[in-house]
């Protein structure tokens, strides 16, 4: 399983790549193995600020209907359209083509309270 050691990572499964003030998400390898197949990634938060932990769109697999949660506070900037028209890309590369989001960090300490790769590796095992 491919845990990059630059990214930080969220006990539901995303990632995040820190660049200044905007903030770069996915979903992890792990998840995308768990949830199989991705047939849809809908994102209709661009432009909306949202607080930690709410609901930025929604991810459909094959057997599966998954929330994705914002894993900071801020405002999302952009949505990956790519993943729109082509959301296997989720599944072929999830640390690249296959980002979600961009967001505009709210509030700097959120990045804090992420986990590193050795404490997500924990958690997925």
């Amino acid at each position: 399983m491919n845990i990059p050691a630059n990214l930080k990572y969220t006990k539901d499964h995303e990632w995040c790549k820190v660049d200044g003030d905007v903030v770069t998400i996915g979903v992890t390898d792990f998840a995308q193995s768990e949830l199989g197949d991705i047939v849809f990634v809908e994102v209709e938060t661009e432009g909306e600020t949202l607080d930690k932990e709410e609901v930025f769109g929604t991810i459909e697999a094959v057997k599966t209907v998954s929330d994705l949660f914002m894993p900071i506070a801020g405002e999302v900037i952009e949505f990956n359209e790519e993943i729109e028209a082509s959301p296997e890309l989720v599944n072929d590369d999830p640390y690249g083509n296959g980002w979600m989001i961009k967001v505009k960090v709210s509030n700097p300490s959120d990045l804090d309270e992420l986990l590193d790769a050795d404490a997500y590796k924990e958690i997925v095992g």
